[in-house]
């Protein structure tokens, strides 16, 4: 059993081990063991995208496999989350691949992820195959230009789990913006989904003098403006999907003269959102709402072809971490970084809420104590704040950041400044040179009123001719 050293822990949470000084520690072992033994990953996609990793394992004998279980297998976890892919191959020790192969099959640990990667994400069976270390795929990635297009008259929504948000923009310029609550979360019938989205559209359209594009963000994954899997339509059966929901935006289009349309995943624009108003890139932006929707734009400037979809990715190394009513798993992002954290969280701090609560309503509960200036609820922020400094740097192995963008209801108010200074006292007492590169900010006031909204109307462009 590894020795894990954490210098600030979590108030309500003082077990949690955080994902990234468990992995240090493991490669450390691995560095002191001269017969540590080389192992790559890949994750491909039907395209012939191909994402890979190099790294190290112990020898795979006697305690060492549990260790080299729990490590690669997170690794896999963070790398499909993370990028996106269906089929895995792992190069070097054919015996870890079994262990892989084992748990991402149909009846395996993690047949939560073999089934939406595979056959919902990617539309075919996850693959995963063993070779020699020599022969791992080379990598191949894309990336793809930005929106940007701020020209002429667009409507841009953001649909989320609590409300759906429109604006009319026209040459960059809010004209008008409406948020409205919705249940979308668990209703069985899309046309629940699909009256909302067009009443959003047709209220923003009212305040324009013609509509030329229209762009959206979403909660969910999204290919060529399709959605893929999304918890926003959790509620609709699977066959209800693949007939209604699935071809749901290019219905939608039709019915506006098939005017430029595109629809991309939430955590996405967010960081073009943010890097427009940043003026800079290098930046990840993370909202903690209804769940952790994450966007990231690369220091060139592109979008690139990863999922981004923290909410999955291990942050909490412990066996018995909290499980994701969702995916079954534990550790993951949504845990930590969302309203279920928080009420996660309250009985720890002492805040006796009802059991039935819905999880906004606990949120604003919560806020509403924090802002009476309740020590209990301060806790609740306290910790997270310390989970998301931990969790920064896990991130921070995958992405190159220089902007950390925070947003989203729970760190309204002054309970997200608290996040912040605790995640900042993390950074500052555990990894220093993080510290001095990332800076975190939240949005400016224009931001948080239109930014989401712009960012989305700009993503389709319009032909000149139009």
């Amino acid at each position: 059993m590894m020795e894990i050293d954490v210098k600030v822990r979590p108030v309500l949470d003082p077990e949690f081990v955080p994902a990234v000084l468990w992995n240090r520690a493991y490669r450390a072992a691995c560095a002191d063991d001269p017969d540590g033994d080389p192992l790559g990953i890949a994750l491909s996609r039907p395209d012939g995208t191909v994402y890979t990793i190099a790294t190290t394992v112990l020898p795979h004998e006697g305690e060492n496999i549990a260790l080299n279980a729990t490590y690669v297998e997170r690794l896999v976890k963070t790398l499909l989350w993370s990028k996106g892919g269906s089929r895995i191959t792992i190069a070097g020790n054919p015996a870890i691949g079994a262990l892989i192969a084992e748990a991402y099959s149909a009846a395996g640990a993690r047949a939560f992820d073999y089934d939406i990667m595979g056959r919902r994400m990617f539309l075919e069976p996850m693959l995963l195959k063993s070779c020699a270390f020599n022969e791992l795929p080379e990598a191949r990635e894309e990336k793809m230009s930005l929106g940007r297009n701020l020209d002429g008259c667009r409507i841009g929504f953001d649909l989320g789990g609590s409300d759906r948000k429109a604006a009319a923009v026209i040459d960059g310029e809010v004209v008008f913006s409406e948020e409205i609550e919705w249940d979308p979360y668990f209703q069985s019938d899309p046309q629940y989904h699909l009256d909302g989205i067009r009443d959003s559209l047709k209220r923003a359209a009212a305040h324009l003098p013609r509509v030329d594009a229209i762009g959206g963000s979403a909660a969910g994954d999204y290919v060529n403006s399709e959605p893929r899997v999304a918890s926003l339509f959790r509620g609709v059966s699977e066959s209800d999907f693949d007939l209604h929901v699935r071809g749901m935006f290019k219905r939608i289009q039709a019915e506006w003269n098939d005017i430029p349309f595109e629809v991309a995943n939430d955590g996405e624009v967010t960081a073009l959102a943010g890097s427009m108003s940043l003026k800079s890139n290098a930046v990840l932006g993370i909202a903690m709402g209804t769940s952790q929707a994450v966007g990231y734009c690369d220091p060139d400037g592109f979008i690139t072809s990863g999922l981004n979809e923290l909410a999955f990715t291990p942050v909490d190394h412990r066996a018995d971490a909290p499980a994701d009513e969702w995916s079954g798993d534990v550790g993951c992002g949504v845990q930590y970084f969302s309203q279920q954290a928080v009420a996660r969280l309250a009985p720890a701090a002492k805040i006796d809420l009802p059991g039935d609560m819905p999880f906004p309503e606990q949120l604003i509960a919560v806020q509403e104590l924090m802002e009476a200036s309740d020590p209990r609820a301060r806790t609740i922020y306290e910790t997270i704040g310390a989970y998301f400094g931990y969790a920064l740097a896990t991130y921070a192995e995958t992405y190159t950041i220089e902007h950390l963008l925070l947003l989203g209801r729970v760190t309204s108010g002054t309970g997200g400044q608290i996040i912040i200074d605790s995640a900042e006292h993390v950074l500052k007492a555990e990894f220093p040179d993080l510290a001095e590169q990332v800076t975190i900010s939240t949005p400016d006031e224009q931001l948080k009123r239109h930014g989401q909204a712009i960012a989305a109307a700009s993503l389709p462009v319009v032909e000149e001719s139009r």
